[in-house]
């Protein structure tokens, strides 16, 4: 029996995650040789809808002739990417997080002995990386198994949708809720983002 499955045998205990392991494939990214331009669509993801993030995301892709690696984003005319849908203030974050990449190793192998917690803070002392965008690179990138991202606003409506017939629930309450999922809460949050994108 593999990792997946063990999740999926787990997350079936819950009759809403029975539900929806039955009706959605859990949502899949594309693996992501450049660890660093993962974190670079999380920027991007920052603060809008799923629709404008992916327009954003072809126009700045669009700059770059090969992988969004640091250095192509330091080499990358700043005014363009604002213009792509960035603003300046997102493009200084790119900055930021290309300088501390080129500067520590953030790879999966240096931090593969790190707690979640740890990462989380070292991904954090870079200006513009938050809580959501690490758990984003603990997810995608690192693929941990039990990374719950409450900062995500799809996470939390489709909690609230599935769980609350779409009433609000606290922090703590949704978390009281994903209990049930650990260790798999990652595999959890695939199968509500995959809901809700299907609701919208």
């Amino acid at each position: 029996m593999t990792a997946a499955d063990d999740a999926l045998t787990h997350l079936r205990e819950d009759p809403v995650m029975a539900r929806l392991i039955e009706k959605h494939d859990p949502y899949i990214e594309p693996e992501w040789e450049v660890e660093f331009e993962r974190l670079v669509v999380s920027v991007i993801n920052q603060s809008i809808s799923t629709a404008a993030a992916n327009a954003v995301q072809k126009r700045v892709y669009a700059l770059f002739d090969g992988p969004i690696t640091p250095e192509a984003v330091l080499a990358a005319n700043d005014t363009e990417l604002a213009e792509a849908g960035l603003g300046k203030q997102k493009t200084e974050y790119l900055n930021n997080a290309a300088e501390a990449f080129l500067e520590r190793d953030y790879s999966r192998e240096s931090l593969s002995e790190h707690s979640d917690e740890e990462v989380i803070e070292a991904l954090s002392e870079i200006r513009g990386v938050g809580e959501w965008t690490a758990r984003m690179y603990l997810l995608f990138v690192l693929e941990r198994e039990d990374v719950l991202p409450l900062g995500d606003l799809a996470v939390r409506r489709g909690i609230e949708q599935l769980y609350n017939d779409g009433d609000e629930l606290s922090r703590a309450e949704m978390r009281e809720i994903a209990e049930a999922w650990r260790p798999y809460r990652s595999a959890a949050t695939k199968y509500i983002w995959a809901e809700y994108e299907s609701e919208g």
